[in-house]
């Protein structure tokens, strides 16, 4: 009875020794997302994008509204001049034109929105992508998202690893953009 006792005991000794070692290869690390789409240039090509294109897209309508500055200034001169009847039929262009103004404004909003919504969504999935394919490359047992939807509470800062992703991203990004930019290059050159 004894010697069963010590050979369970040596038994639960060598299993927790096992254990341990295990938890010594175990490899753990986070990333800052809020951080790392602050930093990559992708991301940042991205909303430069999306800022130029609204800029561009608000300078049309900003045209159209100062036509309609202008028409409701003048209406305003002459609705006294011209009667009320025609203040009134003048009037009601006018709003229909300012709704018009409005819809539009609210229709190259959701465009943009839409638009870079796709692109940033497809970013995130190839940034997703590349930090478990990082992951499995270097050993990591898991690698944690903080920032907007922080999904770890406390970590030590030796395990942040956001400041290596960001790096091997931008040089990811360059490479191919510097790709790109040679084949654009080479078809011009061939036209």
């Amino acid at each position: 009875m004894k010697k069963s006792i010590l050979v369970i005991g040596l038994l639960l000794a060598l299993a927790s020794c096992e254990k341990a070692a295990e938890q010594k290869d175990f490899k753990t690390a986070y990333v800052d997302t809020s951080n790392l789409l602050e930093e990559y240039t992708e991301a940042k090509d991205i909303e430069a994008k999306y800022k130029s294109k609204g800029e561009e897209m608000g300078k049309q309508l900003e045209a159209e509204v100062a036509r309609f500055r202008n028409e409701a200034s003048s209406f305003q001169k002459n609705a006294q001049t011209y009667g009320p009847q025609w203040a009134q039929q003048k009037g009601a262009e006018l709003q229909k034109k300012e709704q018009e103004l409005s819809y539009a404004q609210q229709a190259i909003l959701q465009q943009l929105q839409e638009e870079s919504g796709k692109e940033m969504d497809s970013l995130v999935k190839d940034v997703k992508k590349f930090i478990k394919d990082y992951g499995k490359e270097k050993g990591y047992n898991y690698i944690y998202g903080t920032g907007d939807a922080a999904s770890v509470l406390y970590a030590k800062e030796e395990y942040d690893i956001t400041k290596e992703i960001i790096k091997l991203l931008n040089d990811k990004y360059k490479a191919n953009s510097s790709t790109e930019t040679k084949k654009k290059d080479t078809a011009e050159a061939k036209k």
